[in-house]
């Protein structure tokens, strides 16, 4: 029998009792509502995976690399060296048709001539008191002149060929022969594979056991091999948001399948006892 019922039984022979009973049945539900409800378990963040334990990528770069492009307005006459094959330094690479560059320098050379015979034709005067000093310093000028334009007709001459200025191959070529190009329009990309080097990022920490000269591996993508590789430099700035560095290698050997851009995982463990 519940305490309520026994209340309200006993309540039928004393009134105190009656009393007691209703208020003790009243006061029964609210103190059930009013029981505290459990606490949910704290749900925990997992932390994020910690640097040292991700994977560390690269790409293969060359050691130089450039665009070379038009100084002048003109038209390429021709592209000696196809793109993808390989070039020496110093070798032509860009040839433009500057029949009207070479006319201007017959033409300044002309003036020239014309100017340096006025010039000496009066200096012989002069030295014979038959020619004014004004007239004199004039042709003087006249002279210089001519040979400051003779000297702008031959700058600009010999931006008719573009030379390599390193070994190397091309990479991208971005007009054909016979296209009119403006000054400062690419022409070729080119690049010194001769080395491949690799930039990574690693936590910072690392610089207690990192040196230049470190060997270690890496693992090309598209080739499925690795390959070794040792640290050239350290970078000279931590990143205080990500606690780590750069670090620049190049791969120690030669291996004609690698080409620059191919991509892959650094392989490199600090020490255990780190």
């Amino acid at each position: 029998m519940s305490l309520s019922r026994k209340c309200m039984t006993t309540a039928t022979t004393s009134p105190r009792l009656a009393v007691a009973a209703l208020l003790l049945s009243a006061w029964l539900p609210q103190a059930g509502a009013q029981q505290p409800l459990p606490l949910a378990k704290p749900v925990l963040a997992r932390p994020a995976a910690s640097l040292d334990k991700r994977e560390i990528r690269a790409q293969l770069s060359p050691r130089r690399f450039t665009t070379l492009a038009a100084e002048i307005g003109a038209k390429i006459s021709r592209l000696p060296v196809a793109e993808g094959s390989a070039f020496r330094q110093g070798q032509t690479l860009i040839n433009f048709d500057c029949t009207l560059q070479s006319v201007q320098l017959n033409k300044s050379r002309a003036a020239l001539g014309a100017a340096d015979k006025n010039f000496r034709a009066n200096k012989r005067l002069a030295e014979l008191n038959s020619v004014g000093k004004v007239e004199m310093e004039m042709s003087e000028a006249e002279a210089m002149k001519a040979r400051a334009d003779v000297a702008a007709s031959q700058a600009i001459l010999s931006k008719c060929a573009i030379a390599a200025p390193f070994s190397g191959r091309v990479a991208e070529q971005k007009v054909r022969e016979q296209q009119y190009v403006q000054p400062g329009q690419p022409i070729l990309d080119i690049i010194d594979d001769s080395t491949l080097e690799l930039e990574f990022i690693v936590p910072s920490k690392w610089m207690a056991w990192l040196k230049p000269g470190m060997a270690f591996q890496v693992k090309i993508d598209e080739t499925a091999h690795s390959y070794p590789a040792k640290i050239q430099r350290i970078g000279a700035r931590v990143d205080p948001v990500s606690q780590s560095i750069k670090l620049n290698a190049v791969i120690d050997g030669k291996f004609p399948e690698l080409v620059a851009g191919m991509s892959g995982s650094v392989l490199m463990t600090p020490p255990a006892s780190k």
